[in-house]
């Protein structure tokens, strides 16, 4: 079942109709027999995993070959743990409730008419994204699950992983009884295949683009497909004088290494000055253990010093870099006000964390910030689909309309209004 690659023109659009006439068949599932082709989907994803690995292993070798970035390499890895985790988030899936038919909201008017507000699939969905091949089994499952056709534009760099991938997934999918369409790779290996989906309106429905700054923007400026877009992840700790030490530490360490390499991670921390004296000389011991370079402000500079800390002094381009990497940017603030200005010049808008026992300072930290989560007391690599009971995410929205923040399956639909009545005309 493999597809060709093909930058042609003809090749996307005839994907994208193939998956057109899927999206059809899709829209009149019942949850069961969705379900039961997830299910299908986890236990191939098992039974293939030697296959994987061996497609994915190609795609590792010719990334660190190319000497690309060591965080970038970890995201395109694919591993026997790491697929059993895909398959195991397949089934936490198949488990949720089928977001398709829901009401969201209903009424009988004045007149005796009922009104009722559906939620129902969008369409044709298509993903364009980089590196990470496990995107590649959240994205196609979140859209069966909400009857959705799934388009899927990956990177060359994972091209034969995502290949195998979506082989497994739409063998799975004819093996009961459903259109393979409904999970399609997007062919291609070049931008020119980006641009002929970006511009395929009237067939393809949305478009998700899942990745860095440079990718996201051009998906959002080039298409004529309307665009949900992520963003990226320059994400705050702000640890309040009001804090508990040990857990203003626990949260910080955990938010900048727990894994580097995705976008949930922090880039940037700072702190009152009020406990300055208590706090620093901890956080940055705790993190030089982890080895992390703290860029940061003339005040942190002496306790990085005395702490042992690997330090570089802060500018403009730390404040607002997304490191993917063991670094982070700091700085002293007089007070919460100081913080909130600071995260409103140089947030994305993804996750804001704060660190405080403070009713007062928590409620103006959560008003004060415009950005899609807001961490009280948490880690910022709390923001994850999975993490928010999802089963998984297509992508973490950062803008304003339609979704915002993780995107599951009640993200994946639209809304229709059926209005019933009984030879109601109008006068």
């Amino acid at each position: 079942m493999s597809q060709l690659i093909s930058d042609d023109r003809t090749a996307v659009l005839d994907v994208a109709r193939r998956g057109r006439e899927a999206a059809v068949a899709l829209r009149a599932l019942p949850r069961s027999t969705k379900d039961a082709a997830l299910l299908a989907i986890a236990d191939a994803l098992d039974s293939a995993t030697d296959r994987i690995v061996a497609a994915n292993a190609g795609d590792v070798a010719r990334a660190v070959a190319g000497g690309t970035d060591p965080a970038i390499v970890d995201r395109l890895t694919l591993t026997p743990d790491r697929l059993r985790a895909i398959a195991d988030a397949v089934r936490d899936v198949a488990a949720l409730p089928d977001p398709v038919g829901e009401v969201v909201r209903g009424y009988t008017l004045p007149n005796g008419l009922t009104v009722r507000q559906l939620r129902v699939p969008l369409g044709v969905v298509g993903m364009v994204y980089e590196a990470r091949p496990n995107v590649t089994v959240d994205a196609a499952v979140l859209c069966l699950k909400s009857a959705n056709v799934a388009l899927l534009r990956g990177s060359s760099s994972a091209y034969d992983s995502n290949v195998v991938l979506v082989d497994v997934m739409r063998e799975a999918l004819a093996a009961q009884g459903l259109p393979v369409d409904a999970i399609a790779l997007v062919p291609g290996t070049s931008h020119e295949s980006v641009k002929h989906l970006m511009t395929a309106r009237g067939l393809v429905d949305v478009l998700i683009p899942r990745g860095g700054a440079a990718l996201i923007r051009s998906v959002v400026e080039g298409s004529t497909v309307p665009v949900i877009e992520t963003g990226v992840g320059n994400c705050h700790v702000y640890v309040d004088q009001h804090a508990d030490l040990d857990k203003a530490v626990a949260i910080l360490v955990n938010a900048k290494t727990q894994r580097v390499s995705v976008c949930n991670t922090a880039e940037t921390f700072l702190v009152h000055r009020a406990i300055a004296d208590e706090f620093l000389p901890r956080a940055l011991a705790a993190l030089g253990e982890k080895g992390v370079t703290v860029h940061g402000d003339d005040a942190i500079e002496p306790y990085a010093a005395s702490s042992g800390t690997s330090f570089a002094p802060v500018t403009d381009e730390d404040w607002a870099a997304e490191y993917y990497s063991l670094d982070i940017a700091a700085g002293v603030v007089d007070d919460l006000d100081e913080a909130l200005t600071h995260i409103r010049r140089w947030s994305t808008g993804h996750t804001e964390a704060i660190v405080s026992d403070s009713a007062s300072a928590i409620a103006a930290f959560t008003a004060g910030v415009d950005s899609a989560v807001v961490m009280v007391n948490a880690s910022t690599r709390f923001t994850d689909g999975g993490e928010f009971g999802f089963g998984a995410e297509i992508g973490i929205s950062t803008q304003k309309l339609h979704a915002r923040g993780p995107l599951g399956l009640a993200e994946l639909t639209s809304t229709t209004y059926v209005v019933t009545g009984d030879g109601h005309v109008r006068g």
